[in-house]
């Protein structure tokens, strides 16, 4: 099969492998830890582990598109900072 109509680099197929490696892992840990217990954290709704990874891409997205508009092309320091927040969104949302 040719998938050279895609535009197959480097940061993109790392970036497809991160995101299915994010959604094997926590379908894996539902099957470990069924359930999940819904909470409710500082934005006062109630979420589970899928909500809190949804939030943590759609917000590291932000930030990566903001750091592209603010700073430049230099992205190391917006995934440092994703983390971060993924880390904070899984701890207090």
């Amino acid at each position: 099969m040719d998938f050279s109509w895609m535009g197959w680099t480097v940061p993109t197929a790392l970036f497809f492998s991160t995101i299915i490696s994010l959604l094997i892992g926590m379908a894996v840990w539902e099957y470990a830890v069924p359930g999940g217990h819904p909470r409710v954290g500082i934005l006062r709704f109630e979420t589970t582990r899928g909500d809190r990874l949804f939030l943590s891409l759609l917000g590291s997205a932000f930030i990566h598109l903001a750091w592209l508009g603010l700073v430049g092309p230099d992205l190391w320091w917006a995934l440092g900072l994703s983390l971060i927040y993924a880390v904070c969104v899984f701890r207090w949302v």
